[in-house]
């Protein structure tokens, strides 16, 4: 077979949110923005890759791929997937390590591995090593601005469906009140359920260690991004002084910074994210990390992709079901039942998207 990579396409979407969705940092979502990628060999097999944001960044993503790297790919061996992960990584360096380019990368090496994974004729989660037929899932709310009667409604819905977890949003700008809405709706959570919460990065460390500590008897499986990311000794001291396991990992854009996040000794939940630390080969290289420490690797985003990677790996933790439905707009539907998710059983890594749902949010080439 002739693998040498003859042409890449990469199309924008900017796609609309069922309703407003708000957290502490990026404030109102109104839509998310897909960015996916075609790369077809000399033999005409294809992979297909993709990534994601909260709505803005997008066309930047796009641009950097048309103009720079996919050009870069161009007659390269398909089958080097980590060296060209490597060499998509330093064509880019000067100006994108991390952030955009990790976005953009991940586009890229997702494909990639879907052409391995096809090439050999296997799923991806059984390329990876089918350690795990289903994973343990949890609902991830974006929820910082719904009424309480919107939050009961919702919930009430994820554990109809049969979710045995649930993380909220916290970080409003009064710390009592967020501390008071935090413990109302705990109540409406079984206390067999598993409750995350998620600050995305809202506060300094004294008032983080404020509300992790008035959060100690609600149960709390984790307490996320209670500050900026990549001040790790922040992170660190607020670790110490609480007895809520942290967790993070969606703004940890590359493989030192995971490193330096593990080193603290306090990150229980790692969440890589392969959408936004640059795909598949480097999301790999953060499980073995984990796996090293003796810690689960969970996720964040993509679970219709990350499932499999779950299912894959020795040491796999909680897989996030997003609130940006990416996997509304798939051939495959997501296997979700009785608090499990599957991955799918299909050649490649199994995520075809449907042209006919995503047409009309196709943005300008």
């Amino acid at each position: 077979m002739n693998n040498k990579i003859k042409s890449i396409v990469a199309k924008y979407y900017r796609i609309p949110l069922a309703e407003v969705l708000y957290d502490a940092k990026h404030a109102n979502h109104t839509h998310f923005e897909l960015i996916t990628t075609q790369v077809t060999l000399e033999s005409n097999l294809t992979g297909m890759g993709y990534t994601y944001t909260g709505g803005k960044g997008g066309s930047a993503i796009h641009r950097l791929l048309v103009d720079d790297l996919a050009p870069t790919l161009i007659g390269q061996d398909a089958d080097k997937v980590e060296q060209l992960w490597e060499m998509l990584n330093w064509h880019v360096h000067f100006v994108g390590r991390g952030g955009v380019a990790s976005f953009a990368i991940a586009a890229l090496d997702i494909a990639l591995w879907d052409l391995r994974a096809k090439s050999q004729e296997l799923p991806l989660w059984k390329l990876l090593g089918g350690n795990q037929p289903e994973v343990q899932a949890y609902a991830g709310l974006i929820d910082l601005n719904y009424t309480m009667e919107r939050e009961q409604e919702v919930i009430t819905e994820k554990l109809g469906q049969g979710y045995r977890g649930i993380k909220i949003k916290i970080g409003l700008d009064d710390l009592q009140q967020d501390i008071q809405r935090t413990r109302s709706i705990r109540k409406l959570i079984p206390s067999d359920i598993e409750f995350m919460v998620d600050a995305n990065m809202k506060w300094d460390v004294e008032d983080a260690i404020a509300i992790g500590q008035a959060m100690e008897d609600l149960s709390v499986t984790w307490f996320e991004e209670p500050t900026l990311p990549d001040d790790f000794a922040a992170f660190q001291r607020i670790g110490e002084q609480i007895q809520i396991p942290l967790a993070q990992g969606e703004n940890l854009h590359t493989l030192l910074e995971f490193q330096a996040a593990l080193q603290t000794n306090v990150l229980r939940f790692p969440q890589p994210d392969v959408g936004t630390i640059g795909g598949i080969t480097p999301w790999l290289q953060v499980a073995q990390l984990c796996a090293n420490r003796d810690l689960m690797v969970s996720s964040h985003g993509m679970h219709e992709l990350h499932v499999s990677l779950l299912a894959g790996v020795p040491n796999p933790g909680y897989l996030e079901v997003h609130s940006f439905p990416i996997d509304q707009y798939t051939v495959q539907p997501f296997q979700f039942s009785n608090g499990n998710a599957k991955p799918l059983d299909i050649i490649g890594h199994g995520v075809v998207f449907d042209q006919n749902k995503l047409s009309s949010f196709l943005q300008g080439s």
